[in-house]
């Protein structure tokens, strides 16, 4: 029968990308996570980790594996839940959609096999209403934009709002900006209209979504402009020079924790997940996603 513990330490591994980070998340030493593995590997007899470069993927063994230890894990969790040895947590989470879901939803994922004692919802939405929701205890932990220095925080990071076109757009002479943009509400929209009336250009919401990658897509189509944070760009994309758009303060993502929560268990789990969160939001922003080449 294999180790629950064994189990535990692969899956971190593998969603963390790396022994370091998955011993944070386990809350072991390297070296430890590295014997685990070593172990599991020698009962199941098969190489289950190489290195690959300064990360680490799954064999074609492992990544069989994969499957069933997070299913067995899981279920482990599932019956001592049922049978009352361990209490489920519910824990609640706010996130902006056009942050690095890949890797911030890697890190939720290790989070939720490392405390299986921890029962995890995450919702997507705009900073406005994630702040309000922190701020009346209906999410526990919240990562949102806002104004710098606009309130307590776990943690915090300057952001740096760009103007974006697609790759071949062209702004007409003389006609109103064609805005993309999120929903009324977004800190980006607010910023971007204030901006153009401050020096009297006229502007238009060409268009307006809720979702991240429809604004990236309607970029990208040559729909309109739009201003985000800089690591919005992809090569579909082209950031405008300066002084072709009005200039934009920068902005800050805070990680916040809600009101009332210290000294209670859903407390310390809230605790351990803004830890996990700034580790990786710290890890994300100081590394570039693409060049930004003004054009």
């Amino acid at each position: 029968m294999l180790d629950m513990d064994l189990l535990r330490a692969f899956v971190s591994v593998v969603d963390a990308g790396g022994f370091t980070r998955a011993g944070a998340q386990v809350h072991r030493a390297q070296s430890t996570v590295s014997q685990q593995i070593k172990r599991l590997e020698e009962d199941v007899g098969r190489v289950l980790l190489v290195r690959d470069g300064r990360t680490v993927r799954p064999t074609p063994e492992g990544e069989r594996l994969l499957g069933y230890a997070r299913r067995i894990l899981a279920l482990g969790a599932e019956a001592k839940a049922a049978m009352g040895e361990a209490p489920v947590l519910d824990l609640r989470l706010g996130i902006p959609d056009d942050l690095a879901p890949e890797a911030l939803t890697r890190t939720v994922g290790a989070f939720a096999h490392a405390r299986p004692d921890v029962r995890l919802s995450v919702r997507c939405a705009l900073s406005r209403g994630l702040a309000a929701d922190v701020e009346r205890g209906e999410l526990d932990v919240g990562l949102f934009k806002r104004e710098p220095g606009a309130g307590a925080a776990f943690a915090s990071w300057p952001e740096r709002p760009v103007w974006i076109a697609g790759a071949q757009a062209d702004l007409a002479p003389g006609e109103p900006v064609p805005l993309v943009a999120f929903a009324h509400g977004c800190i980006y929209r607010g910023r971007a209209i204030r901006a153009l009336e401050l020096v009297g250009r006229p502007w238009r919401i060409a268009y307006e979504s809720p979702s991240f990658m429809g604004l990236q897509a309607a970029l990208a189509c040559g729909l309109g402009i739009a201003l985000l944070e800089w690591r919005a760009v992809t090569p579909e994309h082209r950031v405008l020079p300066a002084g072709l758009m009005p200039d934009v303060a920068p902005t800050e993502l805070a990680l916040v924790l809600a009101p009332g929560l210290s000294g209670s268990a859903r407390g310390e789990a809230a605790h351990d997940l803004a830890t996990h969160l700034a580790e990786a939001c710290s890890r994300t922003l100081l590394r570039p996603v693409v060049a930004l080449a003004a054009s």
